[in-house]
């Protein structure tokens, strides 16, 4: 009977152990821009789950274009530009910051303002779709702790 109990008890550490990790997505935030009529943009971190995808898009209801980009610096020249998708491999995390990955988003809904929050839909080749509230900040404010 013992070792019955003991064994259950062992089956369920085990199976909590081994439960699938979960593709999510964390640390959000919507930066406006400093000129009413130009880009905001959007940073935040994913998180992969057991198996390999790509960010695919991320969109918002508020604005009218979103587009994936990375920044690079090629000698002493910063630039930018688009990205198709992002890959996101099992288990890495990926962080999307000013100077790396970010989101561009294109004629922003004049009733977004600093200290709202702006719906991000994120889109992954996995069909996974996540729905994110992300905190607005002012052009000029320090980014959200956490």
């Amino acid at each position: 009977m013992r070792l019955t109990i003991s064994l259950a008890i062992a089956a369920c550490v085990l199976g909590a152990c081994s439960q699938p990790a979960e593709l999510f997505v964390d640390k959000g935030y919507v930066r406006l821009p400093a000129v009413k009529g130009n880009p905001g943009v959007a940073y935040f971190t994913v998180h992969g789950g057991d198996a390999d995808t790509k960010l695919l898009s991320v969109t918002a209801p508020s604005v009218i274009k979103t587009e994936l980009h990375e920044s690079m610096m090629s000698g002493s020249m910063a630039s930018m530009a688009p990205v198709a998708d992002v890959p996101v491999p099992a288990k890495a995390k990926l962080t999307f910051a000013p100077g790396g990955k970010h989101v561009m988003l294109f004629n922003i809904n004049g009733a977004i303002k600093p200290g709202g929050t702006m719906k991000l839909i994120f889109t992954f080749s996995n069909n996974l779709r996540i729905e994110y509230d992300a905190p607005v900040i002012a052009a000029g404010d320090a980014a959200p702790k956490g």
